[in-house]
């Protein structure tokens, strides 16, 4: 038989490891988007707007992995690398500016809202996200002179001691979750959606709100198809090969840190498959 002097061959654990890395940062990413997305459709959106929203997020499972692996190494990985203030100022603005909008929006005089149709009021948040990431990335540069001498990735490498690799689990935590975010969110928006219109209306009709009845009704109903859902996409992230194939650096390092890569066991037998 042929010697591992070469390229030795260790155990298991770094590419069970690097499997279960993986997994978990897309979770961590597709999660909350999904399942808010799910609550807001099923229960908050206009049937209308929900017939066209539901099928058009569900279309998103049909893209090719591969896409979205190409496209995570070879152009959202070098922009993350040059823009890396810029993505964390992102995961602040986004929300931040969501809840502002909300706020304002809710405090507006009914007659300025009348004005706008139900179903377009959503859209509105079009806008004010694109005016988040242009000021995310606007703000980069000045954001890395003043707290990182300029370059935020020697940074972390020369006086943190904080190794970066192009390719890591930020990029692969983005890129899988995007793949993810469909099977969970169509799973809980079904579950979400199930629940019987009779508890909703007894809940109303005892003088609850409606985001108490959401909380303490509609979730608590829907709780164990949302947490199929959750399962369904953690099996998803889990089995992905194209994406942790071509944006991980395929690199079988035992290290939590978001900022370095690992290999998973799906890319390791599609590498190394005889």
């Amino acid at each position: 038989s042929g010697s591992d002097d070469f390229e030795g061959k260790f155990s298991l654990v770094p590419i069970s490891f690097g499997t279960i890395k993986a997994a978990l940062y897309a979770m961590l990413f597709a999660v909350p988007i999904a399942l808010t997305a799910a609550i807001y459709t099923a229960y908050f959106m206009t049937p209308g707007m929900r017939k066209k929203v539901k099928p058009t997020i569900e279309m998103m499972e049909a893209l090719p992995t591969v896409i979205l692996g190409f496209l995570a190494g070879l152009w959202l990985a070098p922009l993350m690398e040059e823009y890396l203030p810029a993505i964390f100022l992102l995961f602040i603005f986004l929300p931040l500016s969501t809840l502002i909008t909300a706020f304002a929006w809710h405090n507006l005089p009914n007659h300025w809202k009348d004005k706008l149709p139900e179903t377009l009021a959503p859209l509105l948040l079009i806008p004010v996200m694109i005016l988040a990431i242009y000021a995310a990335f606007s703000l980069s540069g000045v954001l890395e002179l003043a707290f990182f001498n300029g370059d935020m990735r020697q940074y972390l490498t020369n006086d943190l001691g904080i190794n970066f690799d192009q390719r890591n689990a930020l990029v692969v935590g983005i890129a899988m979750g995007f793949a993810v975010i469909p099977t969970i969110f169509s799973m809980a928006e079904d579950a979400i959606f199930s629940v019987p219109g009779h508890l909703t209306s007894g809940s109303l009709a005892l003088g609850a709100t409606q985001w108490q009845t959401l909380i303490k009704v509609v979730l608590l109903t829907a709780s164990p198809g949302i947490f199929s859902a959750v399962m369904m996409g953690l099996g998803r992230a889990v089995g992905e090969t194209m994406i942790v194939l071509m944006a991980t650096g395929n690199t079988p390092i035992l290290d939590w840190s978001i900022f370095q890569g690992m290999r998973t066991l799906a890319a390791n037998i599609a590498v190394e498959m005889p």
